[in-house]
């Protein structure tokens, strides 16, 4: 009865947890007489694709890929690089001060993102950054630091003082031990990070809609929002843009899954 009771309560979760996806995915291929039947049809006889077809001609949504492939390369070369750097600083080397900022840098993520909206849209501003990927991109990016800085220095307190003392004996200098040993031994660690931080800033809507005005520099949770018109609302080709839009996340978190298990657990059993 346990077993049972398992499965059951395992098989009820995953539906519940997939069946708005599948809705989505089933509406995006409705015809329009079928969207709001009712009672109404959880599988349709009479798949279209002309709501995926209109998504990108009626709508710049192929723009608004290339605008969010930019702001999340951006923010994740920022965001690692500061982070690998951070990361190693507070676990393995011993300077004053070191616990007060790794405090700072812990304490940024406990602020509401709605109340740091201004100082930075006015920052941004007066550095000429504002409407720039670059501006996005570093903002997505100071949000994301904490998680990465976390996770990785977890890691590196973890890798044994004798491997770096053995590159420092061989001729290695500090910083070369770092990249050479220290940052392939954090492949799984990174390969979490960058997946965290590429989702968080694929879909970051508030700074993307404050921060980037122009149009043509819209993101895909920013633009999708702007598909509906004056006098209609379409359902269907919203629907097909937001299966467009998963379609990238769910392939690299399939792809990486096994790394981010891994890199999640890395320092969790000593011996």
């Amino acid at each position: 009865m346990k077993k049972l009771l398992f499965v059951i309560t395992v098989i009820g979760t995953v539906v519940l947890s997939f069946f708005p996806l599948y809705w989505l995915f089933i509406s995006s291929l409705k015809p329009k007489n079928e969207l709001f039947s009712m009672p109404p049809k959880w599988f349709t006889w009479q798949p279209t694709l002309e709501h995926y077809i209109g998504a990108f001609t009626k709508q710049p949504l192929g723009q608004y890929y290339g605008n969010s492939l930019i702001v999340a390369a951006v923010t994740l070369l920022i965001t690692l690089t500061f982070g690998c750097m951070i990361a190693f600083a507070v676990s393995r080397l011993q300077f004053p001060g070191k616990s007060a900022i790794l405090l700072l840098v812990i304490a940024t993520s406990m602020f509401p993102p709605m109340t740091m909206l201004l100082p930075i849209f006015a920052g941004l501003r007066d550095v000429g950054l504002l409407n720039t990927y670059f501006g996005l991109g570093l903002t997505h990016a100071a949000f994301s630091l904490p998680m990465v800085v976390w996770l990785l220095s977890a890691l590196f307190k973890e890798v044994p003082q004798e491997l770096e003392d053995a590159a420092l004996i061989d001729g290695y200098n500090r910083f070369q031990a770092f990249l050479r040993i220290l940052l392939p031994l954090a492949a799984p660690a990174m390969a979490t990070a960058s997946i965290l931080v590429f989702v968080n800033s694929w879909n970051e809507f508030l700074f993307s809609f404050t921060l980037m005005p122009e149009a043509g520099k819209r993101t895909l949770p920013v633009g999708i929002m702007m598909f509906p018109g004056e006098y209609e609302f379409p359902w269907s080709t919203i629907s097909a843009a937001i299966v467009v839009s998963v379609i990238p996340l769910v392939a690299v978190i399939l792809i990486f899954q096994r790394k981010v298990v891994q890199g999640l657990t890395n320092g969790a059993v000593k011996g």
